[in-house]
């Protein structure tokens, strides 16, 4: 597929969200701080939060609400950069919010339930703007911390846990009609789909998890973070096979490769919502263009 190059130089970018001038923000993982990013050089720093900013949505408030992992280890292969265990001085998960005016970085929560977040990685709001958001949890060299799915709503101090113990819960969004939470997880290759009975309340599809599979990939295949299109099809970022898987309610799922092992994100924007953002994280690139269907348009970001 065709594309044009928005940003390069970034630090592992990631979380793209599409502004209503055409400008796009993200965060830079291995900087610790967010961009904005306008096309032909045009840049500016929008707040640095330190610690692993990831996953960005504007909040019915109209800030810049933010899931950051507390910071991972680094590494160069082949000229690429990849993230690994819990950085040396990890800062611990929370979720942040960010005044876009000012920059000023808030923390709104670092636990659930008296258990400490480890790797926020993803949120999605819905249009009563209420949150949802995954816990990624985090490796380290001889063990890993499981991760969940959460829910925190709107004008709450405390978020409540919706289920837990996946290996590595990561991109999160909502069916058109928000009656289907959509949950990737990252080292089953596994798209899990999560109905909701009411906003914040889960319908348990066995004993034994809240979701039902909707598709998990062939062979070895990552999943990363996700985006909603308008007819409801699921368009996740796939590493290793390094493009945009999409994926429909019934699980049938086709592969766009891009050149990048680790794709990270898509974001849809434009008149038509057809205008694609994706981050091509360990060459450090922004990158834009035309998708085939219309994204969904996420609320209180129009």
């Amino acid at each position: 597929m065709d594309f044009e190059l928005v940003a390069d130089g970034l630090g592992f970018p990631e979380g793209p969200v599409v502004m209503s001038d055409g400008s796009v923000i993200v965060v830079e993982i291995q900087k610790g701080q967010i961009s904005r990013h306008w096309g032909k050089g045009k840049s500016e720093v929008v707040a640095t939060p330190g610690g692993g900013p990831n996953g960005l949505a504007i909040g019915p408030d109209g800030a810049l609400w933010c899931c950051n992992n507390g910071g991972f280890q680094w590494s160069h292969v082949e000229g690429l950069l990849i993230p690994g265990n819990a950085a040396d001085d990890y800062s611990g998960g929370r979720i942040e919010r960010i005044d876009l005016s000012t920059g000023k970085v808030e923390r709104v929560l670092d636990s659930v339930g008296g258990n400490k977040l480890k790797g926020p990685n993803d949120l999605v709001f819905d249009k009563a703007g209420n949150l949802y958001f995954t816990d990624h949890g985090k490796s380290y060299s001889r063990h890993r911390d499981y991760g969940g799915l959460y829910f925190l709503a709107r004008g709450a101090s405390e978020a409540k846990e919706l289920d837990f113990h996946y290996s590595s819960p990561n991109g999160v969004g909502l069916s058109p009609d928000e009656q289907t939470v959509f949950m990737a997880d990252t080292m089953t290759g596994r798209m899990w789909a999560f109905d909701l009975a009411a906003p914040g309340e889960i319908k348990p599809a066995s004993p034994f998890n809240g979701g039902r599979v909707v598709a998990t990939m062939p062979g070895l295949q990552y999943f990363d973070s996700l985006a909603m299109t308008a007819a409801g099809n699921v368009c996740v970022a796939t590493i290793l096979n390094g493009g945009i898987t999409t994926i429909t309610p019934q699980g049938e799922f086709s592969h766009t490769a891009f050149p990048d092992m680790l794709v990270t994100n898509i974001a849809f924007g434009g008149d038509d919502m057809k205008d694609a953002w994706l981050t091509l994280s360990s060459t450090g690139q922004l990158i834009k263009c035309r998708w085939p269907e219309p994204g969904l348009v996420l609320n209180f970001n129009a």
